[in-house]
Protein backbone atom coordinates (compact mmCIF):
# COMPACT_ATOMS: atom_id res chain seq x y z
CA UNK A 1 0.00 0.00 0.00
CA UNK A 2 1.38 3.51 -0.85
CA UNK A 3 -0.12 4.72 2.57
CA UNK A 4 2.98 3.39 4.48
CA UNK A 5 5.84 5.26 5.46
CA UNK A 6 9.30 3.68 6.54
CA UNK A 7 11.63 4.82 8.79
CA UNK A 8 14.60 3.72 10.17
CA UNK A 9 18.28 3.00 9.90
CA UNK A 10 20.40 0.38 8.45
CA UNK A 11 18.94 -3.25 8.01
CA UNK A 12 16.18 -2.53 10.50
CA UNK A 13 13.11 -0.86 8.95
CA UNK A 14 10.22 -0.64 10.39
CA UNK A 15 6.43 0.41 8.63
CA UNK A 16 3.61 2.16 10.29
CA UNK A 17 0.47 3.12 9.08
CA UNK A 18 0.19 7.13 7.95
CA UNK A 19 -2.29 9.17 10.51
CA UNK A 20 -4.12 10.14 7.55
CA UNK A 21 -5.14 6.36 6.84
CA UNK A 22 -5.59 6.02 10.31
CA UNK A 23 -7.98 9.16 10.99
CA UNK A 24 -9.56 8.03 7.80
CA UNK A 25 -10.28 4.49 9.01
CA UNK A 26 -11.27 5.37 12.48
CA UNK A 27 -14.67 6.92 12.25
CA UNK A 28 -15.86 3.22 10.13
CA UNK A 29 -14.13 1.52 13.24
CA UNK A 30 -16.22 3.23 15.77
CA UNK A 31 -19.36 3.71 14.00
CA UNK A 32 -19.16 -0.72 12.87
CA UNK A 33 -18.64 -1.12 16.57
CA UNK A 34 -21.32 0.98 17.96
CA UNK A 35 -23.25 -0.70 15.38
CA UNK A 36 -22.61 -4.40 16.97
CA UNK A 37 -22.70 -3.01 20.42
CA UNK A 38 -25.90 -1.51 20.12
CA UNK A 39 -27.79 -4.17 19.04
CA UNK A 40 -26.51 -6.59 21.68
CA UNK A 41 -27.92 -3.62 24.21
CA UNK A 42 -31.05 -3.25 22.75
CA UNK A 43 -31.99 -7.29 22.58
CA UNK A 44 -35.47 -8.63 22.68
CA UNK A 45 -37.39 -9.28 25.22
CA UNK A 46 -36.58 -12.26 27.76
CA UNK A 47 -38.68 -15.09 26.54
CA UNK A 48 -41.88 -15.91 28.47
CA UNK A 49 -41.03 -18.62 30.76
CA UNK A 50 -41.79 -22.40 30.40
CA UNK A 51 -45.74 -23.37 31.69
CA UNK A 52 -45.94 -25.65 34.72
CA UNK A 53 -47.27 -28.17 32.68
CA UNK A 54 -45.18 -27.53 29.63
CA UNK A 55 -44.26 -31.06 27.90
CA UNK A 56 -41.85 -29.27 25.00
CA UNK A 57 -39.51 -26.55 24.78
CA UNK A 58 -39.82 -23.38 22.55
CA UNK A 59 -39.54 -23.65 18.95
CA UNK A 60 -36.10 -22.58 17.63
CA UNK A 61 -36.36 -19.39 15.09
CA UNK A 62 -35.75 -19.78 11.60
CA UNK A 63 -32.40 -18.04 12.33
CA UNK A 64 -29.65 -20.87 12.67
CA UNK A 65 -28.62 -18.89 16.17
CA UNK A 66 -30.70 -22.07 18.15
CA UNK A 67 -29.99 -25.82 18.99
CA UNK A 68 -32.27 -27.82 20.71
CA UNK A 69 -32.94 -31.35 21.53
CA UNK A 70 -36.74 -31.04 20.51
CA UNK A 71 -36.05 -29.41 17.11
CA UNK A 72 -37.37 -30.87 14.07
CA UNK A 73 -34.56 -29.48 11.97
CA UNK A 74 -31.14 -31.70 11.55
CA UNK A 75 -29.12 -28.35 11.81
CA UNK A 76 -30.49 -27.28 15.08
CA UNK A 77 -30.68 -30.43 16.56
CA UNK A 78 -29.04 -31.58 19.43
CA UNK A 79 -28.97 -35.03 21.54
CA UNK A 80 -31.33 -34.68 24.46
CA UNK A 81 -29.34 -34.89 27.85
CA UNK A 82 -29.39 -38.86 29.07
CA UNK A 83 -29.90 -39.52 32.94
CA UNK A 84 -29.35 -42.20 34.63
CA UNK A 85 -31.51 -42.61 38.11
CA UNK A 86 -33.87 -39.74 39.30
CA UNK A 87 -34.67 -36.90 37.45
CA UNK A 88 -34.56 -34.52 39.88
CA UNK A 89 -31.34 -35.18 41.11
CA UNK A 90 -29.97 -34.60 37.61
CA UNK A 91 -31.77 -31.34 37.31
CA UNK A 92 -30.01 -30.50 40.52
CA UNK A 93 -26.50 -31.46 38.92
CA UNK A 94 -26.90 -29.64 36.14
CA UNK A 95 -28.02 -26.51 37.96
CA UNK A 96 -24.20 -26.68 39.53
CA UNK A 97 -22.49 -27.21 36.47
CA UNK A 98 -24.54 -24.49 34.80
CA UNK A 99 -24.12 -22.08 37.98
CA UNK A 100 -20.41 -22.64 38.03
CA UNK A 101 -20.60 -20.72 33.79
CA UNK A 102 -19.09 -17.73 33.69
CA UNK A 103 -21.50 -14.99 32.98
CA UNK A 104 -24.44 -17.65 33.54
CA UNK A 105 -27.36 -16.78 35.85
CA UNK A 106 -30.38 -19.09 36.56
CA UNK A 107 -33.14 -16.89 36.22
CA UNK A 108 -35.86 -19.17 36.96
CA UNK A 109 -35.89 -23.50 38.24
CA UNK A 110 -38.17 -25.85 39.60
CA UNK A 111 -38.29 -29.92 39.76
CA UNK A 112 -38.84 -29.78 36.14
CA UNK A 113 -37.20 -27.08 34.36
CA UNK A 114 -34.54 -24.61 34.34
CA UNK A 115 -33.90 -21.40 32.76
CA UNK A 116 -30.83 -19.57 32.29
CA UNK A 117 -29.40 -16.65 30.92
CA UNK A 118 -25.42 -16.61 29.44
CA UNK A 119 -24.08 -13.03 28.52
CA UNK A 120 -21.38 -13.10 26.04
CA UNK A 121 -17.81 -11.60 27.46
CA UNK A 122 -17.42 -9.07 24.85
CA UNK A 123 -20.68 -7.58 22.96
CA UNK A 124 -22.98 -8.71 26.50
CA UNK A 125 -25.60 -10.51 23.86
CA UNK A 126 -27.97 -12.50 26.62
CA UNK A 127 -28.69 -16.25 25.06
CA UNK A 128 -30.91 -18.35 26.52
CA UNK A 129 -30.49 -21.68 28.19
CA UNK A 130 -33.57 -23.66 28.87
CA UNK A 131 -34.23 -27.49 30.29
CA UNK A 132 -37.09 -29.36 30.78
CA UNK A 133 -36.93 -33.06 32.31
CA UNK A 134 -38.34 -35.92 30.69
CA UNK A 135 -38.85 -38.45 33.25
CA UNK A 136 -40.67 -41.29 31.54
CA UNK A 137 -37.75 -40.71 28.17
CA UNK A 138 -35.29 -40.62 31.30
CA UNK A 139 -33.66 -37.61 29.65
CA UNK A 140 -33.56 -33.87 30.33
CA UNK A 141 -34.70 -31.53 27.07
CA UNK A 142 -32.24 -28.91 26.07
CA UNK A 143 -32.62 -25.65 24.63
CA UNK A 144 -29.90 -23.10 24.10
CA UNK A 145 -30.80 -20.04 21.80
CA UNK A 146 -29.89 -16.70 20.97
CA UNK A 147 -31.81 -13.80 21.34
CA UNK A 148 -30.59 -11.09 18.85
CA UNK A 149 -28.67 -11.40 15.64
CA UNK A 150 -28.74 -13.89 12.70
CA UNK A 151 -25.82 -16.34 13.56
CA UNK A 152 -24.06 -17.10 16.82
CA UNK A 153 -21.08 -18.98 14.87
CA UNK A 154 -21.64 -21.80 16.95
CA UNK A 155 -21.54 -20.82 20.21
CA UNK A 156 -24.98 -22.14 21.55
CA UNK A 157 -24.19 -25.72 19.92
CA UNK A 158 -20.43 -25.85 21.65
CA UNK A 159 -22.22 -24.55 24.97
CA UNK A 160 -25.12 -27.45 24.92
CA UNK A 161 -21.60 -29.96 24.64
CA UNK A 162 -19.74 -28.36 26.72
CA UNK A 163 -23.03 -29.01 29.25
CA UNK A 164 -23.15 -32.68 28.33
CA UNK A 165 -20.00 -32.89 28.29
CA UNK A 166 -20.05 -31.84 32.10
CA UNK A 167 -22.94 -33.65 32.80
CA UNK A 168 -21.47 -37.21 31.66
CA UNK A 169 -18.55 -36.49 33.73
CA UNK A 170 -20.39 -35.96 37.11
CA UNK A 171 -22.74 -39.10 36.52
CA UNK A 172 -19.82 -41.32 36.07
CA UNK A 173 -17.89 -40.71 39.01
CA UNK A 174 -20.93 -41.26 40.95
Amino acid sequence: MTARRRYGTGSRMHTAWSSRNFRDTLPAVIWLLCCVAGTGCAGSARPQPLAADAARLPDCPASPNCVSSQASDAARAVPPLRCSGDPGAALRTLRSIIEAMPRTRVVSADDTRLHAEVTSWLFRFVDDLDLLVDAPAGVVQVRSASRVGYSDLGVNRRRVETLRQAFEARQTAR
